[in-house]
């Protein structure tokens, strides 16, 4: 599937399981990475809100489940450069929302392995949007701390996906489990 908007994570075994409870709320396909589903899914929020619910009423039925990451803008690249330069275009819509809080960019990264370092990205990116918002004029500071607001970041081999989540959707949304 290459035009994925949910990345999901199975626990060790829980692969068909987890396929059967996600394939009613929109097609589900496999990644050439082990225990990683991906979905493409009409609203990816609304999609957490139900998987929400139903962990509400049937807990036990997403115990295969370790991770659910809607996003919200996506993108391909071919290289690290291109990467850096698409990331860093998709985050900058982000700058109004950040103004004024303690943030910070948590990626997940699948393939690229020796190209793109997930800990040197986050630290570019991070620095990238804390440039952009003191020139603009708007405060933010880098917070790993209790943050306001954590931007993630996924890559399954050549496409990547971002979402913003608050505080307290990070606190509503136990399946999200960025930091």
């Amino acid at each position: 599937m290459n035009d994925w908007n949910v990345v999901v994570t199975v626990y060790e075994g829980g692969y068909n399981h987890a396929r059967r409870v996600l394939e009613p709320y929109g097609p589900v396909a496999k990644s050439d990475f082990f225990n990683v589903l991906l979905m493409r899914v009409e609203d990816p929020r609304r999609l957490l809100d139900a998987i929400t619910e139903e962990a509400a009423r049937e807990p036990a039925k997403l115990h295969a489940i370790a991770r659910l990451m809607p996003v919200l803008q996506t993108f391909t690249f071919q290289s690290p450069m291109d990467f850096e330069q698409k990331a860093r275009n998709a985050v900058t819509a982000w700058l109004p929302s950040l103004e004024g809080k303690r943030f910070h960019l948590r990626m997940h990264r699948r393939g690229f392995k020796g190209k793109l370092s997930t800990m040197d990205e986050e630290r570019f990116l991070d620095t990238y949007l804390l440039e952009a918002l003191q020139m603009a004029g708007m405060p933010a500071r880098i917070s790993f701390d209790n943050p306001d607001v954590i931007i993630a970041l996924e890559t399954v081999g050549p496409r990547a996906g971002l979402s913003l989540w608050t505080r307290e959707e990070l606190q509503r949304y136990q399946l999200l489990h960025l930091d």
